[in-house]
């Protein structure tokens, strides 16, 4: 089956919330902020809901990747050069969402935006935030097409590309499309450790 990957817009929100909530659902840093399994299902993708809307999709970094029924499989969420913070006007739109999105764990959430904000890099690069596929599309390809579309834009655009990858298992993938380690991202209270990761244009 063909892999298609496009960029997104607001009608693929539901869907791409969807696929990226199945993606994350043992991931250490979702499980800590969602212990329990059903409030997690439910507000998972409200979470990245309200992060494609009000913030990936105004820097054009939003890409799907589809087969050719047309069926989302995989998304990605980046931004590009000098975009990563979210502006003051997105966080104020964002914020019922979120709150809705998490409302028991509004702290542990802030604590690991401030953790990744102090370790983010100051060069200009393309942000890797979020990328994932859903449960019965995995080992199709999916991530793979989706990182080569925009790894192949930073190497015409000279670019470099950053990602904080929040499981172990997954550096060694990572690793395959040029990036490297670069540190451990600690996050207070308990939380879990993630591991910076750094391209540079190839």
């Amino acid at each position: 089956m063909k892999i298609a990957v496009r960029p997104g817009n607001t009608s693929d929100i539901q869907a791409l919330s969807a696929v990226l909530s199945e993606a994350f659902d043992d991931d250490p840093v979702v499980t800590w902020l969602y212990p329990d399994d059903e409030k997690r299902r439910v507000r998972l993708p409200r979470f990245f809901a309200a992060l494609t809307r009000h913030h990936h999709l105004a820097g054009g970094g939003v890409e799907v990747a589809e087969d050719d029924r047309g069926d989302i499989g995989g998304a990605s969420l980046w931004d590009p050069p000098g975009r990563w913070k979210q502006s003051r006007l997105s966080t104020l739109r964002m914020a019922p969402a979120m709150m809705r999105a998490m409302p028991a764990r509004w702290q542990s959430g802030s604590d690991i935006d401030a953790a990744l904000h102090a370790a983010h890099p100051a060069e200009p690069h393309w942000y890797l935030a979020t990328i994932g596929t859903g449960a019965a599309f995995r080992g199709r390809g999916y991530g793979q097409a989706l990182l080569a579309s925009r790894l192949e834009r930073c190497d015409r655009e000279h670019a470099p590309a950053y990602l904080e990858s929040s499981n172990v298992t997954n550096i060694p993938y990572y690793e395959r499309f040029g990036f490297e380690v670069t540190g451990e991202i600690v996050v207070r209270g308990g939380g879990p450790t993630l591991y910076a990761m750094w391209r540079d244009p190839q």
